[in-house]
């Protein structure tokens, strides 16, 4: 017989165990666990009045707030979908990830309308599911936020006074059952939406529980947008599961960071590598007191040893980890061996079985690279829509990452490429492809090829070989303008070069590792 038991019974429980403790608090406004598991409530009354039910796909593009949680709970009690999307992108990356799941409401803030209103015409959400909230952001100089279209309902009004008391969803949600689609862009180009379950997500709770070592009176300070899988299902999820009690804000501001840490009293720390290097660079942790803090997650991309030292001799032992969308939190570094071993992300934790294997398959010995593989409850599903997409990653349950790694005598393992070509880019990933596709529609353009590079600020940023159309010349200026609207800033290149030809296989496919090996010569 399947187990009933949804991801939404997070909420509710505490509510009950706890419901005077503080599960959130937002912009320093604090929540109880049962003022949240009651908003939770009211947006599920919401939903089910809307005619959503179970499989169907609620999709956000909201900045962090206590909406956003609301929403998300609410859909997991009801069995529908849940898919987050990132506010960076632009309206035509909107527009596929809308279609491509099949959303029938949006819920978004007011500094989105523009984007929005640019799509809707075009995208398959039904009329009265638009919902708008305001999202209190400091609006811009000169600039009110705009209010609620015609052409959308205000969320506020519409959650505002249902009643509070548990849902009855029409239809029992089990544990195998999509929870939420989180979507990841692969080297095509085209982004895939991978699939999270109720029973992915509560054994990845317990995993991140276990690294943390936490007793549930823990005060978790942590500024990721809630849309990454860091933010909902490292951070948001696992602590309000556990107990703990979140300090969240909008956006990430450094100071704000810093402050919020002897603020609160933090015992838990989350941040990405770029994060952690503009908040050293205010001085703030010189001047406030981090006595309070005993685990401090983070990493994202490539960390220099310098930084884990920095922020050591502060007091915070930053414990790097891996993992991906599709499988997040595989491994994690213990405390006690961050310098000891440092450069590797770790141990796999207790719900992941992760191995490197060899072109064959077979199991690599120690020392030995060869492609991370991961299986166990804290694999995705799948792709959405993509089944031939999902058997080349996924066999038997066996997740192939795409990344290579060795693992050491002792059972830790270091990553030391990126098989597809991925970038990190303050803490984003960047897929190459997705940004090549475009520039291939330039008239100016007859071949691009875009690499990952080392960057003081971002940790990786792009730079792009451009070969011009034969009789044509191309700027930088002209380029960036071009892609102004078509892709987010974050993946635009920060460097180009214009050159005669890009190295090219057999096949015509652009050799990358000669690329790359070009750029590191002229480091040296």
């Amino acid at each position: 017989m399947a187990v009933q038991w949804d991801v939404g019974y997070i909420t509710r429980k505490r509510a009950e165990m706890h419901p005077a403790k503080t599960a959130i608090v937002f912009e320093d406004r604090p929540v109880t666990y049962q003022a949240l598991n009651h908003g939770v409530n009211q947006w599920a009354r919401l939903l089910l009045e809307q005619g959503i039910r179970k499989g169907d796909r609620i999709a956000v593009v909201l900045l962090n707030c206590v909406e956003f949680l609301e929403a998300f709970f609410a859909a997991a009690k009801l069995g529908a979908i849940f898919v987050p999307l990132n506010w960076r992108l632009a309206p035509p990356e909107l527009e596929y990830q809308l279609d491509d799941c099949g959303a029938r409401m949006l819920v978004f803030h007011d500094a989105f309308v523009a984007n929005v209103d640019a799509i809707r015409s075009r995208i398959p959400v039904e009329q009265g599911k638009f919902i708008f909230l305001e999202s209190g952001s400091p609006a811009m100089p000169g600039l009110d936020p705009p209010g609620c279209p015609d052409w959308a309902e205000t969320g506020e009004a519409l959650v505002k006074g249902r009643p509070a008391t548990e849902p009855d969803p029409p239809v029992p949600v089990e544990f195998d059952d999509p929870l939420a689609i989180l979507y990841t862009s692969g080297t095509t180009g085209n982004p895939k939406g991978a699939i999270l379950s109720h029973k992915q997500t509560y054994f990845k709770n317990f995993q991140i529980a276990a690294y943390s070592k936490g007793s549930g009176d823990e005060i978790m300070v942590a500024q990721v947008p809630l849309f990454h899988s860091g933010g909902l299902f490292i951070v948001a999820t696992p602590c309000l599961c556990a107990g703990t009690t979140m300090v969240m804000r909008r956006g990430f501001d450094p100071n704000q960071f810093a402050e919020d840490i002897e603020k609160y009293r933090a015992t838990n720390i989350f941040a990405l590598t770029t994060m952690w290097r503009m908040i050293l660079e205010t001085g703030k942790l010189d001047e406030i007191d981090t006595s309070s803090v005993r685990f401090v997650a983070g990493g994202g991309e490539r960390t220099p040893p310098s930084l884990f030292e920095e922020l050591a001799n502060r007091g915070l032992y930053m414990q790097q980890g891996f993992g991906q969308t599709e499988c997040s939190a595989m491994m994690s570094v213990p405390k006690e061996d961050v310098f000891r071993k440092m450069g590797s992300v770790g141990k796999p934790g207790f719900f992941t079985d992760v191995r490197i294997v060899r072109e064959d398959g077979t199991r690599a010995g120690p020392g030995e690279i060869g492609e991370i593989t991961a299986k166990g409850p804290t694999v995705m599903s799948g792709y959405w829509n993509q089944p031939e997409k999902t058997a080349e990653v996924l066999t038997d349950g066996v997740l192939k990452t795409g990344d290579l790694g060795y693992v050491d005598e002792e059972g830790y393992f270091y990553i030391v490429d990126r098989a597809k070509d991925m970038y990190r880019s303050g803490g984003e990933n960047v897929y190459p492809a997705e940004v090549e596709k475009i520039l291939a529609g330039h008239p100016k353009i007859s071949n691009v090829a875009i690499i990952g590079v080392p960057d003081e600020k971002w940790g990786e940023a792009g730079l792009a070989f451009v070969v011009a159309a034969p009789g044509e010349k191309i700027t930088d200026e002209e380029i960036r303008a071009f892609l102004k609207d078509k892709v987010a800033r974050f993946k635009h290149p920060k460097a180009f070069e214009f050159v005669e030809e890009l190295p090219l296989t057999a096949t015509m496919k652009v050799k990358k590792a000669e690329l790359k090996a070009k750029y590191d010569h002229r480091r040296r």
